[in-house]
């Protein structure tokens, strides 16, 4: 194999074959004693740079040259001296290097003891005549980095009557290798009479990187999550009109605009060849219910004015039914597919319902009913007498709640429960304010956090925790309204026969076999969650004040306070409940 096979080889990503010479031991101990006597580099260490053994080809090689020519630099091996190239490709490529570096020394070390030793006088056949001396010429070796973006370069000096380098023998090298791109000229002019162009590593070709394009973005103009989680001041008071959960927007007024994708700008190697980039991908607007996009297409737009919220996927304006005043006989019973505003209270004996959020500005009174598909604020508070009945599909925040029926599907948080009835699937927080739960019943998924449990008059206050509040409760209203059924058709049995009593009759036995269905369906549902549901497990009470008269339990298990507790977590451990 010839030397310029073997390089390129080397360089260009292929094993080189190379034989290790078996003679010449003692020479070679000689080079590396000279070696390691002298320090080939002073100064700082640069990362950059290659570190090679004393025995290793190419200090041989710039051994042999010393002994010659007297003067020699020392070698420096540095793949980036001025510390502009990025690290993690420098550290990779050096081991790339050391690979190189060994093949082509040890080749151009076997060529010149191969012609010494043909040379050598008392050969064994005298009439043979001697070869010509030996004559080697500049070998100027390129490394290429492994995306083929940089080019380096080391020369090795001459031997014998060889050429010494030159920009022709440079340039004629480099366009062997395809080296054409990115070439620092000025470099090759300097490196024909630079007297460390030997054993030198030069950095003599950059090519371009190629930069991907960056995908398109949305910038929203109104946040897609809202935390609906009030904070407590220095008085440990909580301001529930600050939740702001309605969020306005006006006709034609801007929710997000798009930004467009880059074009990718593709590169060259320093082989000038180009290097492919992808362009940025492109994100559609997301459009929802009572919105448009403008125009130029980088606008999402309100249709109509609302209430602007996201559903996990786009965003829609949702209708806003404002109250100026009180929801009584001015407005009567209300049912709204959006958000209802109410600036007032809810009076006794009158029903709201919304697919949306609710905010009532004042209280919801005795007798009333509540019914959210969102969140609900009721800003002063819930003000019953056990029939008032309040539920939200997600959470619901109020200033205190008293002789009511509350069904939150998330959270509850308020300053005081007084004889309520709570289910709740997620956490209920009684920590501001009074932040007391005074009898009723408690029954909360995950935890109930709470300042003070119970009263000192020993009122029963029942805390249930884990298990399924919310899909039991619904439970208990279908076996009421299945009773209520039942009763009404007993008393239409009674009654003469009529075409009105036919009738209502059909009608009662219709809405008894859907209620029936429902209650069958919600009994299997509950068994499939239970099976994967340990209700011994879940929940805790926390609480820094609890009296006698308190009734915690989990599932079956019951514990009840018979003594002032303080500062207690109560929760389920091993199977027994636990006070810590």
């Amino acid at each position: 194999m010839s030397l310029k096979e073997t390089i390129t080889n080397i360089l260009f990503g292929t094993k080189p074959e190379t034989e290790a010479g078996d003679e010449a031991d003692a020479e070679q101990k000689t080079a590396a004693e000279e070696t390691a006597a002298e320090p080939l580099v002073a100064g700082s260490i640069d990362p950059a740079r290659l570190e090679l053994p004393p025995d290793h080809p190419l200090l041989r090689l710039y051994n042999l040259r010393r002994r010659k020519s007297g003067y020699l630099p020392a070698p420096r091996l540095s793949l980036d001296e001025d510390g502009v190239l990025p690290m993690e490709m420098v550290q990779r490529e050096l081991g790339r290097l050391r690979s190189a570096m060994t093949g082509v020394c040890s080749t151009r070390l076997k060529q010149i003891k191969d012609s010494e030793k043909s040379n050598r006088p008392g050969k064994k056949n005298p009439e043979q005549e001697p070869e010509a001396p030996l004559a080697l010429d500049a070998l100027p070796c390129f490394f290429l980095s492994a995306d083929k973006l940089y080019a380096w370069v080391i020369v090795f000096p001459p031997v014998g009557s060889g050429q010494e380098l030159n920009r022709e023998l440079l340039l004629r090298t480099m366009l062997n290798q395809g080296i054409s791109y990115g070439v620092d000229e000025r470099l090759v002019d300097r490196l024909s009479h630079d007297e460390e162009r030997y054993f030198h590593l030069f950095l003599i070709a950059r090519g371009k990187p190629a930069f991907d394009g960056e995908n398109g973005n949305i910038v929203d103009y109104f946040p897609r999550a809202i935390e609906r989680v009030l904070e407590m001041d220095e008085y440990g008071q909580v301001d529930y009109t600050n939740l702001n959960l309605i969020r306005n927007v006006k006709l034609g007024q801007e929710i997000c605009r798009l930004i467009r994708p880059t074009e990718g700008d593709p590169g060259r190697t320093v082989l000038d060849q180009e290097i492919p980039a992808k362009s940025g991908k492109s994100v559609p607007l997301p459009k929802g219910r009572n919105t448009e996009i403008s125009e130029d297409g980088l606008t999402l737009i309100a249709s109509m004015a609302g209430h602007v919220e996201f559903t996990g996927r786009s965003f829609q304006v949702k209708p806003v039914l404002d109250i100026q005043g009180d929801v009584d006989f001015s407005t009567g019973d209300i049912n709204f597919i959006g958000d209802i505003n109410i600036e007032g209270d809810v009076l006794s004996g009158f029903t709201v319902r919304a697919m949306g959020n609710i905010h009532v500005g004042g209280v919801v009174e005795a007798g009333s009913a509540v019914e959210a598909g969102g969140d609900l604020v009721v800003v002063k508070g819930i003000l019953g007498d056990g029939t008032t009945i309040v539920r939200s599909q997600r959470s619901i925040f109020s200033k205190y709640i008293e002789n009511a029926t509350i069904y939150a599907r998330e959270n509850l948080q308020t300053d005081c429960i007084i004889n309520g009835s709570i289910y709740c699937d997620g956490t209920v927080q009684v920590r501001s304010g009074r932040g007391c739960i005074m009898g009723g019943r408690i029954w909360a998924a995950k935890m109930v956090n709470v300042q003070t449990v119970g009263s000192q008059s020993e009122a029963r206050t029942s805390i249930a925790l884990g298990g399924l509040p919310c899909t039991n409760f619904e439970r208990e209203i279908i076996q009421e309204e299945l009773k209520e059924l039942e009763m009404e058709l007993e008393k239409l049995e009674c009654q003469l026969d009529s075409p009105t009593k036919s009738s209502i009759l059909g009608k009662t036995r219709m809405k008894l076999s859907v209620a029936e269905l429902k209650l069958k369906q919600l009994d299997e549902d509950l068994a499939g969650i239970k099976l994967s549901l340990n209700e011994a497990e879940s929940g805790r009470l926390e609480c820094s004040l609890a009296y006698p008269g308190t009734e915690i339990s989990f599932g079956d298990e019951i514990l009840r306070l018979r003594q002032v507790t303080r500062q207690c977590v109560v929760k389920m451990v091993c199977g027994e409940i636990v006070v810590m």
